[in-house]
């Protein structure tokens, strides 16, 4: 017997032959059990689909900056934790759309933290949450933690909102905590998205460098020098607070050591002398850098200050006889004895009349103080704001008998000019506009980081008697360094916080103009700089990813926003009806089929 036509024929068939006859019954069974096992086995991949993904992490990172996608520094540091990380994230609640985007992100980079160990764990709070006393009680503990409450303006589409928040992570780690600030300074330079944008930029950075700060056991060591006219500790007071939640800080005199060893001063730091360096003092610093020490020398070529010039309206700078151009010339740079004009420059007030008692100021361009936009995509300054320089000098890259990378990290604009030894500084430039065809020799360098085998300044410049008593003493005379690193800046003032009494010891924040009330990025590029030389290839490879900002043309935005609020209303529609008329237009057929 030949049997056709559907399944259920076929089945019907074989009941007839078999001598059954098929029952309504029969055939709802069937289709239950076979429902059932679809279902059950659905179910099944589901689950394990689940298990599968629970067990491992992975994702595809698209965007063109690699937004994403941590960097290897920072994983191999989450992978050496051997105990829990904890952090409380004060950005919970509600906020604007552009501050939202903060919100998302540091919670979208802690989630990548924990996906690279297990043992990261955070939690988001609320600040302003609860009745009025609490509020006030948990502020209140926030600045006894030195945690200050920010005021943030953020701009939308046709509207702007002020709210009261606490943008910062603090971050717990072997019975210690660390604060960091998830907001970027608000600079009058930047847009609110900009800054928003600098901040998401640089979370990875800030996380993995406090999670490895609060991991490190020993803290490396930062000495400056003294005894020769350097900047005093009122003066590097902002700059030392900064550190000193990572390192150690303190004073050494070359005098009082025989050697400087670099397993325990992790970097020195020559912050404006004003004195000469014997040959001794040099030989110190020529043999510390040999044996793979790091400096940041931060070099007044010249002699001139405000407060000189303020004292007589006039005065003639003079170059410092520091004594280290041989060294710094073998290293591979020179400091030139001249003083650099720009037309990007920060502003200082002059008297322009009285008005009964009361002199009348204003605010007037002072070229000699240079307000550098970095350009560079080095770390140390990659997505930072502009640096003040006082007073400072030009710098020429040089020739070195060993290999040595030379890196310019900081210029002036391209509206530049130089004053060359001796400098006449007084205020009569201030009367005329500039003249913009004087301000025409480009962009000079203010700040070159120097990385290699440096050869010694004192090589075939040793006596015996000197190289026996090093003998005597332990220690190798070296002509090339072991590599290492070093960064010369053209300007001392540039580490300098303003001291305001120094009776009591009243300092303004290191980059605060006290003229125009707006605060420069001094602190960032010295801290930056310092943990670059120290560890050039550790977690501050993180601050080279950048986030492109890609914003909406708001005039365009603005215009066709009913357009646009249609389109978004009509496709989610048209797409479920032709869903609907094609799901049963399917149905209708495979049953007419039957």
């Amino acid at each position: 017997m030949k049997v056709t036509g559907t399944r259920q024929s076929i089945k019907s068939a074989v009941l007839l032959r078999c001598g059954k006859k098929p029952t309504h019954h029969n055939m709802s069974r069937s289709r239950r059990t076979q429902a059932l096992l679809q279902f059950g086995l659905f179910a099944g991949i589901l689950v394990f689909a689940n298990i599968v993904a629970n067990s491992f992490y992975g994702h595809l990172d698209l965007t063109e900056e690699k937004r994403f996608t941590l960097t290897k520094p920072t994983k191999t540091l989450l992978k050496d934790l051997k105990d829990r990380v904890y952090v409380r994230v004060l950005l919970d609640g509600e906020f604007p759309a552009g501050f939202k985007r903060l919100q998302t992100a540091t919670k979208e980079m802690l989630d990548d933290f924990r996906s690279e160990s297990g043992y990261v764990d955070y939690q988001f709070e609320n600040p302003s949450l609860g009745s009025v006393e609490e509020v006030n009680e948990r502020r209140k503990a926030l600045a006894d933690d030195g945690i200050m409450p920010f005021n943030l303006r953020v701009a939308d589409v046709g509207e702007s909102s002020q709210q009261l928040i606490y943008p910062v992570a603090i971050f717990h780690y072997g019975g210690r905590q660390m604060t960091v600030k998830l907001l970027e300074n608000n600079s009058p330079s930047l847009s609110p998205d900009e800054v928003i944008n600098n901040s998401v930029t640089l979370l990875e950075y800030k996380f993995a460098n406090v999670i490895k700060k609060l991991k490190t056991p020993k803290r490396p060591v930062i000495l400056f020098t003294r005894d020769h006219g350097e900047l005093n500790e009122l003066q590097t007071t902002d700059l030392e607070r900064g550190l000193q939640q990572f390192y150690d800080t303190d004073r050494v005199s070359l005098d009082s050591v025989v050697q400087l060893k670099a397993n325990e001063c992790a970097l020195l730091v020559v912050a404006k002398p004003r004195g000469a360096f014997s040959e001794k003092d040099k030989f110190k610093l020529d043999q510390y850098t040999m044996n793979g020490g790091k400096i940041l020398w931060l070099l007044d070529q010249m002699d001139a200050s405000l407060d000189s010039l303020n004292q007589g309206g006039k005065f003639i700078s003079t170059p410092y006889n520091l004594k280290l151009e041989d060294m710094l010339f073998k290293y591979g740079v020179r400091i030139n004895s001249d003083v650099i004009l720009d037309l990007q420059c920060t502003k200082i007030p002059l008297q322009i009349g009285q008005v009964g008692n009361q002199p009348q100021y204003q605010l007037f361009d002072w070229y000699y103080h240079i307000a550098a936009q970095p350009e560079s995509k080095h770390p140390i300054v990659k997505n930072l704001d502009r640096v003040e320089f006082n007073f400072a000098s030009s710098m020429d890259t040089l020739r070195t008998k060993t290999p040595i990378q030379k890196t310019v990290l900081l210029r002036s604009s391209q509206y530049s000019r130089m004053q060359f030894n001796p400098v006449e500084l007084n205020f009569e430039i201030l009367k005329y506009d500039p003249d913009p065809t004087k301000f025409s020799k480009g962009p000079q360098n203010l700040a070159v980081l120097l990385e290699g085998s440096f050869p010694s300044a004192f090589e075939n410049r040793v006596s015996e008697d000197l190289l026996s008593g090093m003998k005597q003493l332990g220690m190798d005379f070296k002509s090339v360094s072991v590599p290492t690193r070093m960064l010369v800046v053209s300007d001392g003032d540039v580490a300098a916080n303003f001291v305001r009494d120094a009776a009591s010891k009243q300092t303004l924040p290191l980059g605060f103009n006290r003229f125009e009330k707006s605060t420069y990025a001094n602190k960032d590029f010295i801290i930056n700089a310092i943990e670059y030389l120290i560890e050039p290839n550790g977690v501050i490879e993180a601050r080279s990813k950048e986030v492109k900002l890609r914003l909406l043309d708001s005039v365009r935005a603005k215009a066709e926003q009913n357009f646009w609020r249609g389109l978004n209303l009509a496709i989610p529609l048209l797409f479920l009806a032709a869903f609907g008329w094609l799901f049963n237009w399917l149905r209708k057929r495979r049953y007419a089929q039957q």
